[in-house]
């Protein structure tokens, strides 16, 4: 099979080797591989462009920071966003520390190599009521298929009631329903948590599984499923999102993650204990968790400035 890589055999062999090695012992989620392989196929594309041949180990080891400084000039020229530069060069540093840490060639100017300016971005929490008004009218783009109403409909309320990413409500399967009001979610890293259900996610379920022509059997059978009965592909939920926000005149921040959002942003607002958030998002680290304290008192900022006499 061809490599999708612009690269002479050896490199591309190592890289196959990369890829080995990251699911086998990271369980490299299927986002993240793809995110490194356009990384990685987009700077290898541009070396054979810039040095005029596809690079081997060799050429790897001996890359310059003007050359490195180049591929970024060239992203930034297509206009790729700081955050995809930022991405783009962490997947070049990633790769290089294995090549560094398996002896196979060692290049340290990749450390020298400074990354884009961010913007503190804020998730974009969408407001409680708009929730409600989604899910509730889920089933309005369905004309003749109601079944696919009730599936995003118990997929919408899942991800809101339960913080789950997109994806990881996707890998669910038949034999990961609720039990004891609570669900088992494989999250990033091949890291179990157990999140609390609510009653309305295990109605909505149940709702959805009675109506679906073509329900799951086995306990590996995919939970969510699409018209075909095969596992719900995350663009298609994204498109139904995307419609329904449109019909219901919803703002462009309403979107499946945006409910993972909402879900932390509400618990923390009511009271809820940062730590508690963490272990219910799964996040390893608490400073990830942290970005909605910083929602949270941005709000409390937008209220002292409208409602303050003096402000």
């Amino acid at each position: 099979m061809k490599s999708p890589f612009s690269a002479a055999p050896d490199l591309s062999d190592t890289i196959d080797r990369w890829f080995r090695s990251l699911n086998s012992e990271k369980n490299m989620s299927r986002h993240t591989q793809r995110a490194y392989t356009q990384d990685l196929r987009i700077f290898l594309e541009f070396m054979t462009e810039y040095l005029g041949s596809p690079p081997n180990l060799g050429v790897m080891a001996g890359l310059q920071l003007t050359d490195f400084r180049s591929w970024l000039a060239e992203l930034a020229r297509r206009e790729c966003s700081a955050a995809t530069r930022t991405r783009a060069v962490s997947t070049l540093r990633s790769f290089y520390k294995w090549l560094d840490k398996k002896g196979i060639l060692h290049n340290p100017v990749i450390k020298h190599l400074r990354t884009p300016k961010l913007n503190k971005s804020l998730p974009k929490a969408l407001e409680y009521e708009d929730i409600k008004d989604l899910i509730a009218h889920t089933q309005m783009l369905q004309k003749t298929d109601n079944w696919v109403g009730m599936r995003d409909q118990a997929l919408f309320t899942l991800l809101y009631a339960c913080g789950l990413r997109i994806d990881e409500a996707l890998s669910l399967n038949l034999g990961d329903l609720p039990r004891n009001k609570s669900i088992i979610v494989m999250g990033k890293g091949g890291k179990e948590r157990q999140v609390p259900v609510l009653p309305i996610v295990e109605v909505s379920l149940e709702q959805y599984l009675e109506a679906c022509p073509v329900p799951p059997q086995m306990p590996t059978d995919p939970l969510f499923v699409g018209v075909r009965g095969k596992r719900l592909a995350q663009g298609v939920a994204q498109k139904q999102m995307r419609d329904l926000r449109k019909l219901l005149g919803l703002p462009d921040s309403a979107t499946p993650h945006a409910l993972r959002h909402s879900f932390a942003t509400h618990i923390l607002q009511n009271g809820g204990n940062l730590r508690v958030i963490q272990e219910l998002l799964g996040h390893v680290s608490l400073s990830t968790t942290q970005k909605y304290t910083d929602l949270d008192n941005q709000a409390l900022f937008d209220i002292y400035d409208k409602c303050h006499p003096r402000s």
